[in-house]
């Protein structure tokens, strides 16, 4: 049992991480990976065991994320990918590990924009002129930030806290 436990688990940093990878290379997070990790939170939720109420809480907490990110969208702070994924994500956190969650993405976030801006610099950006088309991309002027990957990394981060993860692991 405990082995399709962990394998149900692995659905979710395999996922951020695609999620990841393709918003750092394309600037989208195609919506089939939001979906796949909300329809995968279930059988990954009864596999570890987690109950009833235990799981309604998780989903409140993803809906909760989903209203930030629709609040972020619509300022302008985030794409539309990368709120679904934040949902997704958090759906998986559950409280109150969405807290962590919460706050790594956001250290994460800083990370990557310090990345970003020395890769955009009059420095770094001679260097990338004959990277991959996504490298160069990224290093132009003005540009948007893949916030994805922060997203990803602090999910990953905060995952040992998560309920699912506590249940299987802990």
């Amino acid at each position: 049992m405990q082995v399709l436990q962990i394998s149900l688990l692995l659905i979710f940093p395999a996922l951020a991480i695609a999620g990841a990878l393709k918003d750092l290379t394309s600037y989208t997070i195609p919506n089939w990976i939001s979906l796949a990790l909300i329809v995968a939170f279930v059988p990954a939720a009864l596999a570890s065991g987690a109950s009833l109420p235990q799981i309604g809480l998780c989903l409140a907490t993803g809906f909760g994320a989903l209203a930030l990110g629709m609040g972020m969208f619509a300022a302008g702070w985030v794409g539309g990918g990368d709120g679904k994924l934040l949902a997704a994500c958090a759906l998986w956190m559950g409280w109150p590990a969405v807290l962590p969650f919460l706050l790594y993405t956001a250290l994460a976030g800083g990370a990557l924009t310090f990345a970003i801006l020395a890769l955009r610099s009059g420095w770094v950006a001679p260097m990338v002129v004959g990277g991959p088309p996504w490298v160069r991309r990224l290093g132009q002027p003005g540009g948007d930030l893949p916030y994805g990957v922060a997203i990803a990394a602090g999910a990953l981060m905060a995952f040992p806290k998560a309920l699912l993860a506590q249940g299987v692991l802990g």
